[in-house]
């Protein structure tokens, strides 16, 4: 895919002029030009001045780092990141995003717990993560687990590279007595049975190896709220009662329109206009989600108006979310580089 000047400047979020001056005064990109004199990035391109951009933001010149090549971008950054942590410095949040609840999890196996200490994992999971227990082995959190007094966390994640048979129960019981709303499994080797089992009893699988990212894509999928449990609740809910739940948080945006236009005008290598699609549908959603809470916002004398229209704004904004994901996914597999909101 080869991405024309307008749409990588809207992409790194960096003003047209700029971009130019950078490569003719730097040479960050040498991206290929037309017959016409148009300029053609690739997505190596858009992922060098990305990180360029991050960089100079950061306080690094842009003269002193314009020449190094991406494994020497990403050593300046690397050596970044481990000075601020060493420091404590800790970069605020944009003003303009909603702060999100933390992601409450207990932790069985510590290179799981290590691993989700990494910057992409954390990056790719799209909230904060708060680990509220840590054990090394599943026995060691069956025992300690009933006398913790944590109920109420999330999810319960496990790493364990081999899975036997009789694992359903006893990791049943401690995801009970911590009252995780979900379980999720990492494991490397198991027989078709045992994963049937632990998957009839609504344990997520993955297996062993997956890369940070694959990881974190994975992850993101849990700790963000179905829409299928979202419908089911709402229809069990009786008429009566809807005033009286307290809705659900809604994730915030992570992509603007001009984002998604970008997206939708991109060629793509998929055989069908999916990525277009996933791209529109992300539009209108959002639009419908903001309509919704103006709505609300009229309707707030009257109760249940006001409550009808939070309940289409929650559908709206799980909804979102969903197709969010799905376009990150589909991202990976086009090499697209989507800045966040």
């Amino acid at each position: 895919a080869r991405y024309r000047t307008g749409a990588v400047a809207r992409m790194v979020r960096m003003p047209a002029a700029t971009l130019r001056v950078w490569e003719r005064r730097y040479a960050v990109a040498r991206p290929q030009t037309t017959a016409a004199g148009h300029r053609l990035y690739s997505a190596s391109d858009v992922q060098r001045l990305v990180l360029v951009k991050q960089l100079t933001e950061v306080g690094h010149a842009i003269g002193a780092i314009a020449a190094l090549d991406m494994a020497g971008l990403r050593e300046v950054a690397a050596i970044h990141v481990g000075a601020s942590a060493q420091t404590g410095v800790v970069p605020p949040p944009p003003p303009s995003t909603p702060a999100a609840r933390a992601w409450r999890v207990v932790v069985i196996g510590p290179a799981l717990g290590r691993r989700l200490q990494r910057p992409e994992v954390l990056d790719g999971l799209g909230c904060p993560l708060a680990c509220v227990a840590s054990f090394d082995s599943l026995a060691a959190a069956s025992a300690s687990a009933p006398r913790s007094g944590r109920a109420g966390v999330d999810a319960l994640l496990v790493h364990q590279p081999s899975l036997q048979r009789g694992l359903v129960e006893p990791l049943q019981a401690v995801a009970r007595s911590l009252g995780a709303a979900a379980t999720a499994l990492l494991y490397s080797h198991a027989s078709q049975p045992v994963c049937d089992a632990l998957g009839a009893a609504g344990v997520a699988l993955l297996r062993a190896p997956q890369s940070d990212a694959a990881l974190a894509q994975w992850l993101s999928t849990l700790c963000r709220p179905p829409l299928v449990d979202a419908i089911s609740t709402a229809r069990n809910t009786p008429a009566a009662a809807t005033t009286l739940v307290a809705p659900a948080p809604v994730l915030p945006r992570r992509y603007d329109d001009a984002t998604l236009a970008d997206v939708a005008a991109l060629s793509s290598t998929l055989g069908c206009e999916c990525p277009r699609h996933v791209a529109e549908l992300l539009m209108q959603l959002s639009s419908f989600e903001a309509y919704s809470i103006e709505c609300a916002r009229l309707s707030a004398a009257d109760p249940k108006d006001a409550a009808l229209h939070g309940h289409l704004r929650q559908v709206a904004g799980a909804s979102r979310a969903l197709f969010e994901t799905a376009l990150e996914r589909v991202a990976v597999h086009e090499g697209l580089v989507l800045p966040m909101i």
